[in-house]
């Protein structure tokens, strides 16, 4: 599974490891996700999602329907 949030799109991040050394590595940043279930009252169903810190506020703001329908036009959540 990979680690996109399925409502905001976000995903890891590349940047430079800040060192002292003459070595050069790459660093990984990683979004803050959680696998969350979320009632769904017009399916009248539970779903479970993978959604970052963002993702929650987003649905928390707007509303989990919108949410969905946003991310499902820019193709962030398809098997809903």
């Amino acid at each position: 599974m990979s680690k996109v949030c399925q409502v905001t799109g976000k995903k890891m991040m590349v940047g430079n490891n800040v060192s002292h050394s003459k070595r050069r590595t790459k660093r990984r940043f990683y979004p803050n996700l959680f696998k969350k279930k979320f009632y769904l009252p017009e399916e009248d169903r539970w779903i479970s999602l993978t959604v970052s810190a963002a993702g929650i506020r987003t649905i928390n703001k707007r509303g989990l329907t919108a949410a969905l329908k946003e991310a499902k036009e820019k193709g962030y959540v398809t098997n809903i």
